[in-house]
This record gives structure tokens, sequence and C-alpha cells, in this order.
């Protein structure tokens, strides 16, 4: 399967996120999470029957951040399935509401 992006493995500064939210799996239990435009910005990962979203983010230097990222603050929700629209919807719907999200 070709995927409809690049994904990219680095830095995103600090503002809005490009969506909607797309999703790549990787295995059966992890579902990685990239913006719009390609930026890894989290997983989605099965734990105990859940779906949990782990925030990732890259520091100035490319070193990984598990728990930081601009999704930092939707760290551990949940989801019943990995659903490209909700997951979106839910992740960029809550940023939205965080009072130092906007640009």
């Amino acid at each position: 399967m070709t995927s409809p992006f690049t994904p990219t493995f680095t830095h995103v500064p600090p503002g809005p996120v490009a969506g909607p939210l797309q999703l790549l799996p990787v295995n059966d239990g992890v579902v990685a999470v990239h913006t719009a435009d390609g930026a890894h910005v989290g997983s989605l990962k099965k734990v105990g029957g859940v779906w949990k979203f782990k925030a990732m983010g890259y520091g100035a230097a490319g070193g990984m951040e598990p728990g930081h990222g601009p999704l930092t603050e939707q760290h551990n929700m949940q989801f019943a399935t990995p659903d490209a629209t909700e997951v979106s919807a839910r992740l960029l719907g809550a940023l939205a509401c965080t009072p130092d999200s906007s640009p």
C-alpha cells in the first residue's frame, strides 16, 4: 500500500497542526499518526483492548521525545478503533480547545 503522503520524523514547531491526521499501520497493535503534510505526531497503541494515543515529539536535534510534541495534551486519549476520521476530529478538536494552541 502506498501512502498518500511522505512520513517525516522531525521537530514540529509550535502552532497549528495540519489536518486531517493520517494513520499509517505499523503492525497489529500500533498505528502511526501523522499530520496531513506527513509529520509524525504520535501513535495509537492497543493496550488491553483499547487504543491509546501516545504523543511523540522530536527535539531540534532530531531526537525522539515520547509524550511531547504538538499533541502532548492529548497523550493517552482513548479510542475504540483506529478510525482516521474520529482520531483526527478528536485529537485536533481537543487541540483547538487548548488555550495555548493558537498561533
